[in-house]
């Protein structure tokens, strides 16, 4: 019988693609708000595009590092990604909460 170890770590490229999935469907949309800002000329779009890039593009860079270099310290990897996430946030508050 598998231990719990043995099953996570089992599991573990599967849920690496699922992350990958999700960071391609943000960047997706990321994209499609930054072609409404173009076609529309509307800023708040651009700062939608701007938040979800952050959140769902930033980190996977980060994250292919953190593998190349095992070394690194992982709370300062979380700590940088939830940054990111923040700042991420942030850029989308700002465009729902900005005039057109």
């Amino acid at each position: 019988m598998l231990g719990v170890l043995q099953i996570g770590e089992a599991i573990r490229p599967f849920l690496q693609a699922y992350e990958m999935v999700g960071a391609a469907l943000g960047l997706f949309i990321a994209y499609l708000a930054y072609r409404g800002y173009r076609r529309n000329d509307s800023r708040p779009m651009l700062y939608l595009a701007i938040g979800f890039g952050i959140i769902l593009g930033l980190p996977v860079p980060i994250v292919v590092i953190t593998l190349l270099f095992p070394s690194l310290s992982e709370p300062l990897v979380q700590a940088l990604i939830q940054t990111l996430e923040i700042a991420g946030l942030l850029c989308i508050i700002y465009a729902l909460r900005m005039e057109p």
